[in-house]
């Protein structure tokens, strides 16, 4: 069973970085694509960012793009999200995900790490 584990949210002012982290356990991690998803106060999870199982290809909503970046360290069984330029409208509760080879779907969720962007 898959296990994923997120950190590094915290408190920062707009304009500021933070890299979350997420640990990977359970299976073989080169087999996952991984995932970024984002749950804001009274709004439903959106798609933030994802990554294919070999890190060579990435994919941003749009309004990440050029701001956030995903990667990955299969060594380390782990995946990254840089936010660089964060905004108020950033702060969510952020979410790493697991997409196994041939699923349609992200089948496994981490617990979530808080993102607060202060104005």
């Amino acid at each position: 069973q898959v296990q994923l584990v997120e950190s590094g949210g915290g408190l920062v002012q707009a304009g500021g970085s933070l890299r979350l982290s997420c640990a990977f356990s359970g299976r073989t991690f080169s087999w996952y694509a991984m995932g970024w998803f984002r749950q804001a106060p009274g709004k439903e999870r959106e798609f933030v960012a994802t990554i294919a199982m070999s890190g060579g290809s990435t994919y941003y909503t749009d309004s990440v793009k050029g701001r956030f970046t995903i990667s990955r360290d299969n060594a380390k069984n782990t995946v990254y999200l840089q936010m660089n330029s964060l905004k108020p409208e950033d702060t969510a509760v952020y979410y790493c995900a697991a997409r196994r080879l041939l699923d349609s779907d992200f089948g496994s969720w981490g617990q979530g790490t808080q993102v607060t962007v202060s104005s």
